[in-house]
């Protein structure tokens, strides 16, 4: 009997330590940043996308929601060189200084370069007639190596209707019209490459991804006088987390205090590329150590982050530090000898975890009860009277979904917090 409770508590004692460490993660965009990566912490995996497989991302998650990105990742730029589309076929590459250069929002996925042009819908204008938007602008995009391509979106209903052509260095090549649909799926963007004239495969489905590393024109200037240039950082995922930029020692041991909830952001570049700044004397770049980031999650699951190293265009590798910090978001007192809380909240899989700190053994028995909101207890655990922080899996898939109240007791304490099953 001594010998099973022994290995019980060296195996709830090992469960706490691998809790607590942080993991390494090296990312590698490769020399010239010529991948992009999507990272999801949950199961630390990595999605390597060559960035010169696409040019253009289409919004599609409903018909009434209009989106177009385009890769800046490659560094393609994008120019406004005609707001008359009969310019069409004199459009000159000699003249690009005229032109307008418009960029992707860095704080907004739905909000594209094209959508940045000087139309009523950036790219085009509601026809209340027909109920399309019909294309107005003529754009150029141009590539790191010198090439160029323009481009109208003639046409958007359900689908966008693009007329492209590639400049030869002499002339323009013919005309390509190609319609792509909105369709359905689990990403936000349909992806398409003006290069083999179809969609492609590029980023996970939305929910397998927390944040995608690469390049992107990102403003260095003042907000009233912006500057636009191409850097090297993250962009989260607006449909899953949100983060928290605090100032504190990325590699502290102590456990963190965690964010208030004013502090996360659903700007895209909240992590971005400040995290790093280029030594003029050592030409490397340094880390900010005091640069910290904490992603938070739907459904409440918190993780700490923080860079460790970056080595720039030669190399594209960069690497960076995290671990779930959930255990301390929402910690309640019982008493100054007992904690209590639990993730996530909601619950979409009736699994929670909960989490309790014990800071003394004083009761013989803590429990944490399940109640309906009428008062019925429809569920009951007993949890360790040792001192301690603790984890436990609980899993509630008998019970509908509806709302409940979790409570802890510890001798003559309670403390209570709902939960919402999905």
């Amino acid at each position: 009997m001594m010998k099973k409770a022994l290995l019980l508590v060296a195996s709830l004692f090992t469960g706490i330590i691998s809790f607590a460490q942080y993991t390494t993660v090296s990312v590698a965009l490769e020399p010239s940043y010529t991948n992009q990566v999507y990272y999801k912490f949950a199961d630390n995996s990595q999605t390597a996308v060559a960035t010169n497989t696409w040019d253009l991302a289409f919004l599609r998650i409903s018909s009434m929601d209009i989106g177009i990105r385009v890769n800046d990742s490659r560094g393609i730029q994008v120019f406004e060189a005609s707001d008359n589309i009969n310019d069409w076929g004199t459009i000159d590459v000699t003249q690009e200084d005229t032109w307008t250069p418009v960029y992707n929002s860095e704080t907004v996925w739905a909000t594209g370069a094209f959508d940045n042009g000087s139309a009523t819908y950036g790219w085009g204008e509601y026809n209340p007639a027909t109920h399309h938007v019909t294309g107005s602008i003529i754009f150029v995009l141009k590539y790191t190596d010198e090439s160029y391509k323009k481009m109208i979106i003639e046409d958007y209903f359900g689908g966008y209707t693009i007329k492209y052509a590639t400049w030869s260095g002499t002339e323009w090549s013919e005309d390509t019209t190609t319609t792509i649909l909105n369709g359905s799926s689990n990403n936000a963007f349909n992806y398409f490459s003006l290069t083999t004239d179809d969609t492609v495969t590029v980023a996970p489905e939305d929910a397998e991804w927390d944040i995608v590393f690469g390049r992107y024109y990102g403003n260095i200037g003042e907000d009233d006088a912006p500057v636009m240039y191409l850097v090297t950082g993250a962009l989260h995922n607006e449909a899953t987390v949100t983060v928290a930029q605090i100032d504190e020692t990325g590699a502290t041991d102590e456990n963190p205090t965690m964010p208030n909830d004013e502090a996360y952001s659903e700007d895209i570049n909240t992590v971005g590329d400040d995290w790093k700044s280029f030594n003029m004397d050592t030409f490397s770049y340094d880390i900010d150590p005091e640069t910290t980031f904490y992603v938070k999650h739907n459904d409440g699951t918190v993780y700490r982050m923080y860079f460790t190293s970056f080595g720039g265009s030669s190399t594209g590798n960069l690497s960076f530090k995290y671990k779930n910090v959930s255990a301390t978001a929402g910690l309640k007192a019982l008493n100054n000898n007992v904690s209590f809380s639990f993730y996530p909240n909601p619950t979409n899989d009736k699994k929670i975890t909960l989490l309790y700190d014990l800071k003394n053994t004083v009761a013989e028995k803590n429990t944490v009860s399940v109640y309906t909101v009428a008062g019925a207890k429809v569920f009951e655990t007993d949890v360790t009277n040792n001192t301690g922080f603790y984890t436990k899996q609980v899993n509630l898939s008998a019970l509908p979904s509806g709302m409940y109240i979790v409570q802890m007791q510890s001798d003559n304490y309670t403390t209570s917090k709902k939960l919402v099953i999905r």
